[in-house]
Formats: structure tokens, sequence, C-alpha cells
């Protein structure tokens, strides 16, 4: 029933973004096609890029061929040679290093997307009703938190921590993953009692329908704005310029909400 549940609702956003694309006049049809764009996406964006890439595929006929991983390692890949047509950060560092390598095509990353930051538990824990402070419970033992080396929202759960003055205290307990997506794993999984992990997760219909998180001030740690970057080598530059347009039109970023992001302007 959840699957159901869960494939019903990203029917609808599909449908809802093609006709406010085609109402707008960004597209003027949906057609299915053969074109495909590889797509570096942040973890933050595992639960949102099967949305878009549906959405757009339904909307142009162009199939995203998504990997997922930390900010770092997919810049890391990148920076190796890895085959990307578009790097979708989360945030402005890693998609600059690309810049700075010459691998972009343009001068600057583009900002698409901001992120949030929430603390998730499962339904069945003991720590409910979950707040901010329960990171400092007595009884939490393990808290998942990505890498802050690796991963913006890693970073940004840290710097949370330190301004609320909760750092020390809850550093002994972390369990440290290598990304967002990783770190919700953790918890929903039993692996850690409480988690710092992305909106984009704690949105999910799974992570809603087994948790709950309420949402860190996002006073406590600077924007996690996300950037992306089109890959100057690419064969398909248009076709990857294509969408980064097409995640910046109202029709997308008025929806950016529904999937835990917040729109850039």
């Amino acid at each position: 029933m959840r699957g159901i549940r869960e494939q019903g609702s990203g029917i609808r956003w599909v449908a809802y973004v093609c006709l406010g694309l085609m109402l707008s006049g960004v597209l003027g049809s949906c057609a299915w096609g053969q074109k495909e764009l590889r797509v570096a996406a942040a973890a933050d964006l595992q639960p949102v890029m099967p949305i878009w890439a549906a959405a757009y595929e339904h909307a142009t006929g162009v199939k995203l061929v998504v990997s997922y991983g930390s900010s770092s390692m997919l810049a890391e890949q990148i920076l190796n040679g890895a085959p990307m047509d578009l790097f979708l950060g989360a945030d402005f560092v890693f998609p600059e290093k690309v810049v700075a390598a010459g691998l972009a095509d343009g001068t600057s990353p583009t900002a698409y997307a901001k992120g949030a930051l929430v603390v998730w538990a499962r339904k069945d824990s003991p720590l409910q009703p979950l707040s901010v402070e329960k990171l400092v419970d007595p009884r939490v033992k393990t808290i998942a938190i990505a890498n802050e080396l690796h991963a913006p929202y890693g970073r940004a759960a840290a710097a949370a921590l330190q301004k609320m003055k909760m750092y020390d205290a809850a550093k002994p307990h972390f369990v440290v993953a290598e990304n967002i997506a990783q770190a919700a794993q953790f918890v929903e999984s039993g692996n850690a009692q409480i988690g710092l992990i992305s909106l984009t997760a704690a949105s999910s219909p799974h992570f809603k329908d087994v948790g709950s998180y309420v949402l860190v001030p996002t006073s406590q740690y600077p924007p996690i704005v996300q950037y992306a970057v089109v890959m100057a080598k690419s064969e398909r530059k248009a076709d990857a310029h294509a969408f980064l347009d097409w995640l910046l039109t109202p029709a997308v970023q008025g929806n950016l909400t529904k999937v835990g992001l917040a729109p850039v302007k």
C-alpha cells in the first residue's frame, strides 16, 4: 500500500508540473523520447530526482540517468574524468571546484534550490514527541550525522550543533554517514536512535510514514543553497542547460516545498 501511495503522489506531481509548463508556455507538449542525460546528484536529492526525472522525461522525452553521492565524492569523480553532463551539488563549494578546474561550461555555478535540516526519529522511538533538544537527551547513545568534510548537510548539522551549544555533548554519540541519505538510512534502520537529516528525506512518503521530524531553526546554521554546473566536455550541453533552465521555471520552483526544498528566489 505504501508503494501505491508513493507512486500516486509522484504521478500527481508529474502531471501538475507538466500541465504547469504547458500553460506557462515553457514547453509546448509532453512526449516521450530517447535522449539521455547523465546527472551527478547530491545525496539529499535521492527522494527528489525520481520525481523530477519522471516529470522531465514526460515533458521533453529526455531520460535522466542519475548517480548519487556526497557532493565531495561526486566532485572528485568529475575531477577524475567521470563522464557526466550535469552536476547538482548540495552547496557552492564543490560545484565551484569543478569550475575552478576548468571542467564547467560557464564561469560560476547556478543556484537551483535551497535545502533545510531536520531532526528525525522513528515514530516508535521513546524520544517521541520529538524536539531539537532530544539530541542531547541522556537516553540518546547514537546520533546519525553526515560527514561534515564530505557532505554539505553534515557541515550544516555540525554548525547547528555548535551554535546551539550541543556539539560537545552530542559528538561522542555520532554515527557518521558518508552522505545525508545514508544518515537517514541509519536512523530508519535502527542503527541510530535519532539523526540530523535533510528535509528532502524527511518529506518523502516513506519517512513520513515511519517517522517524524522537527526543523532545525535556519538561524542556527549557514543557508544550504544548492548549486549546479554543466560539464564543458559534455556532448549534451544543450540538453543539460535545458534541464537546469527547467529547474528554474516558476512551475518547478513553485513546487519545491512539496519535496523538502525551497526556491532560490
